[in-house]
């Protein structure tokens, strides 16, 4: 990390700290904000009281419709509630007879935050989904409706729910060989109730999404309600904020109740119907939930029979491998892109993550290798990738570092305020004469950069690493405590992060290591400004510990461990290095320059002529102040 580099580092921070303070609300912004808050609470709260008294209303009417044996569905209104299990090696998924619907999904073979078996994904506690049908004469709600199970197997089940006279609603289930879902509604005989042009479901749906992992923050990061429109990609409802009631005007092809590494999706085969209305609430820590997910939408309905209701629900891990093959597995023939419930980050970072980093992740894993050993294994891959681009870097640093004499001793002719024109220009053209490029040491190295941000959000994302174990880490996906408290501590939380230490340590010491290497080549006023530098490197590895301490040790581990390569890297650069022979090269070529200037190109070339035109410019200048005397 050179100057230039280092410089761009702290403007970006201090633009960051000052954009956050320039955005810092007003008092007359901060009361309107409160005042709107306030409106949105009572929104919510008529929202809630309405809900109340639909829901009472409809409590009511059927419990008039169970006295009248006449009434539709009267056989189904009354009933016991009896569970039906589809099972295979992935998922176990209960259904009640009371809605026909799934009420409980259980993904095997990965433990919960507790250590127990099994991750309960959601249960009838906290999950609810209802089909609603307008007839002409009353809404029929499945939730109210008693179903008979027929056909019943480990994978198969068939739910109907008699509406009398021969009539009846059937709810067909398939379990596929690990965590998809067919599901088809069919209406029997029920096409007269309808108004002519009815050909809409009402589908309401939520869910309580359960904290599975050890680290709240972190985990509620990376829950979001997602959802793919027909015609665009995948979007998702804000991870901080409330959002009630978003209304998404393109129709979609499914939408997730995700959390960090488990989703449950719901796919339309014929879309969902635009202006779905979507709910994100995110939950208080402690609470053992990461936030309330609500969907209200529609679907095709057939009252005729003719044709079926069909939807597909994933009730899995987000692998993204797994979701790619899900596609293939789905009956709809549709591009769902569901493994963009796996976050590769943008554009550019998930070319890299999917392109590279997957790959090379999958095939260190296919070795049965421990999780930390290949995260060490990637890091070294990726040093061995870039060392072209670092050598390069060092290189550039190096020249300028044993040109460091010879620049002394132009700047000792120009130490007076006015001559620092005078003194870039010199330096330029001695820069220019030993092809030596004072950006060198900045622009490879920033090459690396993309990689950085690809696995930052690489592997927060990657489930391989949930309930791994390296070293004193008991598992990778999430923060490995040193120490823990009960107090919540602002900007800090409630625990200190090993592996976040370390990385903010070998920061500071892979920083002065690099500061220390630069100091030999500044020159003037820039050994001074080196010295504000430091203090600035002392003050970013302290932001860092504030954003990383909640972050998965397997992201902070990764970082220590490119660091500590990248230091290893610089020292042997620098000990394999000999400055006399490199300054012998450079003179050669200062020699060379000076017999033949036109053999300089690239950047040395555009900095001599840059030089000339300033010269020639100033020149100018001078004549024309004389004519003016």
């Amino acid at each position: 990390m050179d100057k230039n580099t280092l410089t761009g580092f702290i403007l970006i921070a201090l633009v960051m700290i000052g954009f956050g303070w320039y955005s810092q609300p007003s008092e007359e912004e901060m009361a309107e904000m409160m005042r709107q808050d306030s409106i949105t609470q009572v929104k919510k709260q008529q929202a809630e009281l309405k809900k109340k008294a639909e829901a009472a209303a409809q409590e009511a009417k059927v419990e008039e419709i169970k006295e009248d044996s006449t009434a539709l569905f009267f056989n189904a209104l009354k009933g016991k509630a009896e569970n039906v299990v589809l099972s295979n090696n992935s998922v176990a998924l209960t259904l009640s007879t009371k809605g026909g619907t799934v009420t409980k999904a259980v993904i095997k073979n990965f433990k919960d935050r507790n250590g127990k078996k099994d991750i309960t994904l959601f249960d009838e506690n906290t999950q609810k989904l209802d089909f609603v049908l307008e007839a002409k004469d009353c809404n029929i709600y499945t939730s109210d409706l008693y179903f008979q199970p027929k056909n019943v197997t480990d994978s198969t089940v068939t739910m109907v729910a008699d509406a009398g006279q021969g009539k009846s609603l059937e709810l067909n289930y398939t379990l596929g060989k690990d965590y998809l879902v067919h599901f088809s509604m069919r209406a029997n005989g029920l096409n007269g109730l309808f108004s002519p042009n009815y050909n809409n479901v009402d589908i309401n749906w939520s869910d309580k999404v359960y904290q599975q992992e050890k680290g709240f923050m972190f985990e509620n990061r990376y829950a979001t309600l997602t959802y793919k429109e027909k015609e665009d990609g995948t979007d998702y409802l804000s991870e901080t904020s409330e959002e009630v009631d978003e209304k998404i005007e393109e129709p979609l092809d499914w939408v997730a109740f995700k959390n960090q590494f488990f989703s449950a999706v719901m796919i339309a085969k014929n879309d969902f119907s635009k202006d779905a209305l979507l709910t994100s609430i995110p939950q208080e820590k402690g609470s053992g939930f990461l936030k309330q997910y609500d969907a209200k939408m529609k679907t095709y309905f057939d009252p005729s029979g003719r044709n079926a209701t069909e939807l597909e629900f994933y009730y899995g891990p987000n692998d993204f491998r797994l979701l790619k093959d899900v596609e293939e597995e789905s009956t709809f023939n549709k591009d769902l892109e569901m493994e963009r419930l796996v976050y590769l980050g943008w554009p550019l970072f998930r070319i890299i993550n999917r392109w590279f980093t997957l790959y090379v992740f999958d095939w260190f894993s296919g070795f049965g290798i421990p999780m930390g050993i290949v995260l060490i294994l990637v890091t070294l891959l990726l040093k061995v990738i870039t060392y072209p681009f670092v050598k390069k870097s060092y290189m550039a640093s190096a020249k300028m570092r044993v040109l460091k004499p010879k620049l002394d001793e132009l700047t000792k002719q120009y130490d007076k305020p006015e001559d620092q024109m005078q003194k870039q220009q010199a330096m330029m053209q001695l820069y220019a004469q030993y092809g030596v490029s004072p950006l060198g040491g900045c622009l490879p190295i920033l090459i690396q950069m993309p990689i950085w941000i690809a696995m930052f959000n690489f592997v927060p994302n990657a489930i391989q690493l949930r309930g791994e174990s390296f070293l004193w880490i008991e598992d990778l996906s999430t923060y490995d405590p040193i120490i823990e408290w009960n107090t919540n501590i602002w900007l800090i939380g409630d625990h200190l992060s090993l592996t976040c230490i370390l990385f903010c340590v070998a920061n500071v010491l892979y920083s002065l290591m690099m500061m220390r290497q630069q100091r030999d080549q500044m020159v003037g006023q820039q050994a001074q400004q080196m010295k504000m530098m430091q203090w600035m490197m002392l003050i970013m590895p302290l932001m860092f510990f504030f954003m990383f301490n909640d972050y998965s040790a397997g992201l902070n581990f990764y970082y220590f461990i490119s660091l500590f390569c990248s230091a290893a890297i610089m020292f042997v650069l620098r000990k394999t290095t000999d400055d006399e022979k490199l300054l012998a090269i450079l003179e050669a070529r200062y020699q060379e320059n000076k017999k033949n200037p036109k053999k300089m190109s690239g950047l040395a070339a555009r900095l001599e002529a840059m030089q000339k035109q300033q010269e020639e410019m100033r020149r100018m200048q001078e004549e024309m102040r004389n004519r003016r005397r």
